[in-house]
């Protein structure tokens, strides 16, 4: 039986990174609400409990608690950022509201002789994001680390196994957070270390199939990558008792159809029907400019797409999704926890209530990077499990306002060339995401001895190891001089290229 790290989820965006990071360690995490109780957890084969952090205000009424019983587990426990303060005010500690809000990078002194921070040497850059801070420890506390706004920045209790941290240890932005989460796991917690992916496959086959049944999986199949894993993952599990459609909506990327044809229809021999929908699709977005209403309308085609196929194919009981982990914590709060939302994703948000099918998510617990991995396992190629993400409702969002044909065509040619540039000179797989997006924004320029007043296409090509957070990525000026070059010169009605330099946070990686 793996061991499990708990991490209770307050209602942080960040949450899902924790259990990204601890999973690098080869330690199995489970994301679970902040109110699951004792019982609960006493089912696992526990090995530490993480309190992650949250948007609440511990002051605030109402705010999140947990079951005030873990702490007579007997296990490690660690508090990040609002899981300190929730840790120290539950304790007997005084939390009160800073002056300034404390966000961006701090300074952390600590002592070295620490267990949390063994092998690190102070200082290190780390980052804050909270309102509220520590202003006394519960008894039997001790501080270990400070910072300039903090002198609680880390406090830990030796004898009852409570560690805190004010900072998020869980972001690439913090100098040394895996090494303090793997000092946590290995150091306090005594984990082995011996989980890895190859585990999933045969529990979650077992699981698919329990699910499931003797019943008929309906996938839509978009070529992806997260798609492609749970076809062949579900595939694997029921065999002929799946069928994928593979909806072309118009709204794909040059050469998507043919594409997915040969390798699923042809290589992997699955039931798979082409649904030719793009003037669906096309009609039902004329006119309408609002992102979350792009992405309703698709959800909502997709449904009724579905539909039609599950009367041309039988009884049909589930809909199988490629549904991952940053979809889930971008769409909605989970388990109650006030988060805030971001954008809703075509997989998990604005799919209508008359939805006739069972929903059947295999991958929903997983990164980007582990679906890969798992795609790897399940004996999927190389040049398609490394194929950047793409957004559910496809380039609709990639098309700001209104989307038409004519700016459709553009996208697609201008988008091609750029991923063929970043193939040719092997930065393809260096970048998490690359790809253009269409702004209907038209700007003066010049080509030959004419005058022109043509779109705008920005690229956008980001560095990532979870999309949780991202930064843009630096790429050769002659890369990039070589593809705005073409895009102007070979996509008709194009006549400015710019590079988006926004990182996430603030931005998103995606522009709708």
């Amino acid at each position: 039986m793996a061991e499990v790290i708990a991490i209770l989820d307050f209602g942080s965006q960040y949450t899902q990174v924790i259990a990204r990071r601890i999973r690098e360690c080869q330690v199995y995490s489970k994301v679970l609400p902040y109110n699951i109780s004792v019982e609960e957890l006493k089912k696992e084969n526990l090995k530490g409990i993480i309190f992650s952090g949250g948007p609440s205000s511990v002051l605030s009424e109402g705010s999140p608690r947990p079951d005030s019983e873990i702490f007579n587990l007997g296990v490690p426990v660690l508090g990040v950022c609002y899981g300190l303060q929730v840790m120290g005010l539950m304790l007997g500690g005084v939390v009160e509201k800073s002056i300034h809000r404390e966000y961006g990078h701090g300074i952390l002194k600590f002592d070295v002789n620490d267990a949390l921070f063994k092998g690190l040497k102070s200082p290190l850059r780390v980052w804050n994001s909270h309102g509220d801070r520590l202003i006394e420890m519960p008894e039997g506390f001790e501080a270990i680390a400070s910072t300039e706004n903090s002198g609680y920045a880390a406090i830990e209790d030796v004898k009852r196994h409570f560690y805190a941290l004010q900072f998020h240890p869980e972001v690439a932005h913090s100098e040394g957070g895996l090494s303090i989460i793997k000092n946590f796991l290995f150091e306090i917690c005594g984990c082995r270390g011996d989980w890895n992916m190859a585990q999933i496959v045969p529990e979650a086959i077992k699981k698919i199939q329990s699910t499931v049944g003797m019943a008929h999986v309906i996938l839509g199949l978009s070529g992806g990558v997260d798609s492609s894993v749970v076809a062949a993952l579900v595939h694997r599990a029921i065999g002929d008792q799946l069928t994928c459609v593979f909806v072309d909506n118009g709204l794909l990327r040059k050469g998507e159809n043919t594409e997915v044809q040969e390798l699923f229809g042809q290589h992997f021999h699955m039931d798979l029907r082409v649904v030719d929908a793009k003037n669906k699709f096309l009609d039902a977005l004329a006119g309408v400019e609002d992102p979350e209403k792009k992405r309703k309308i698709i959800g909502g085609l997709f449904i009724d797409t579905f539909d039609d196929a599950v009367r041309e194919i039988g009884v049909v009981e589930f809909l199988a999704q490629g549904t991952i982990y940053p979809d889930i914590i971008e769409s909605m709060p989970i388990a109650g926890c006030p988060a805030s939302v971001i954008k809703s994703h075509h997989n998990v948000g604005g799919l209508p209530e008359r939805m006739k099918l069972k929903l059947l998510e295999p991958i929903r617990e997983l990164f980007k990077d582990e679906v890969r991995i798992l795609g790897k396992e399940l004996g999927l190629p190389d040049n398609l499990l490394l194929r950047h993400p793409f957004p559910g409702p496809g380039l609709a969002v990639r098309i700001i306002g209104e989307v038409k044909e004519d700016y459709l065509k553009i996208l697609r040619d201008a988008d091609s060339i750029l991923i063929e540039e970043l193939r040719s000179s092997d930065q393809y797989n260096e970048v998490w995401q690359a790809f253009c997006v269409f702004l209907p924004i038209k700007t003066v320029g010049v080509k030959g001895d004419e005058r022109t007043h043509d779109y705008t296409i920005a690229v956008r090509v980001v560095e990532s190891e979870d999309a949780m957070t991202a930064d843009w990525a630096r790429l050769p000026y002659d890369l990039l001089q070589k593809v705005s070059s073409r895009i102007v010169n070979e996509v008709h009605g194009v006549g400015r290229v710019v590079y988006d330099i926004t990182s996430k946070p603030p931005g998103t990686i995606e522009w709708e």
